[in-house]
């Protein structure tokens, strides 16, 4: 936390481009590329709005490292850096599956118990996601310095959770439906 002021520090939340998929597939972790010309966009118009003198920490992901070289391309003052915390939830078996063909069941297993993994997905359970992301959501409060996180919808929506105080969730109806659109650059307010 910022001392001097009592407040946090700036934090800005960026996802990665459009990635070049079929619609509707399920790529958590996997490795998918992103469009580079959509990349090269979203990191000029980041270029432009984002302070100067902030950390900029990347999931490990290609489609957030490209856009992180993009970025520090243009403005060399944000040096990046890989943060393994900020990559996307790992769906275990689901990875590289479309969403339709996951089938109702398995989706529904899902939803009854939301913060567990469901069985025989070996991915990685919400509640384990949350525990990851709080621990870069804390290790930011720690630092007490403006950032800047090339990161994944689902990061970005567990932020959102966070940032209101919760680590943990019952359904999949406490998840935020919040619309995090390809390349978009907001800085994070407090509720």
């Amino acid at each position: 936390m910022n001392d001097a002021e009592g407040a946090l520090p700036a934090l800005w939340l960026m996802r990665h481009a459009r990635v070049r998929v079929a619609p509707g597939l399920c790529y958590g972790i996997a490795e998918v590329e992103a469009d580079p010309v959509a990349t090269q966009e979203a990191a000029a118009q980041a270029a432009q709005r984002l302070p100067q003198g902030m950390a900029l920490r990347c999931s490990p992901a290609r489609r957030c490292q490209d856009l992180a070289l993009a970025l520090h391309t243009l403005r060399p003052d944000l040096v990046p850096s890989t943060d393994p915390r900020l990559a996307e939830m790992d769906f275990g078996a689901w990875e590289g599956r479309l969403w339709s063909d996951i089938g109702r069941q398995a989706m529904e297993a899902w939803t009854r118990d939301f913060g567990e993994t469901p069985p025989g997905l070996h991915g990685e359970s919400v509640h384990r996601f949350l525990d990851r992301i709080g621990a870069a959501w804390d290790a930011w409060q720690q630092a007490g310095q403006p950032e800047v996180w090339i990161t994944h919808a689902g990061v970005i929506r567990a932020v959102e959770l966070i940032g209101q105080g919760r680590r943990r969730i019952a359904t999949a109806a406490d998840w935020p439906a919040t619309p995090v659109a390809f390349g978009q650059c907001t800085l994070w307010t407090a509720p």
